[in-house]
């Protein structure tokens, strides 16, 4: 086995595993990001294991923005 596979878990170390969590519950601590830098960050956290869909989901953004604008522009033409 190579030093970059772990072995799978067997049942003693989960179980093990489930006490120490249900007895800390982390999750009753995690809070978020609080500022506006860790919210950015935290917001990056999604497209870590591919850079290139941020690019992509912006640009989708953008021409969602615009249509909206188009669609805005000729609704209120039609009223």
């Amino acid at each position: 086995m190579s030093k970059y596979h772990k072995a799978a878990w067997d049942d003693e170390s989960r179980q093990r595993q489930h006490e120490v969590i249900m007895k800390h519950k982390p999750w009753l601590k995690s809070t978020g990001a609080k500022t506006v830098e860790g919210k950015a960050i935290s917001k990056m956290n999604a497209l870590k294991t591919d850079p290139h869909l941020y690019a992509l989901m912006k640009e989708m953004n953008s021409i969602m923005k615009q249509q909206k604008e188009i669609f805005n522009t000729i609704n209120n033409t039609c009223l």
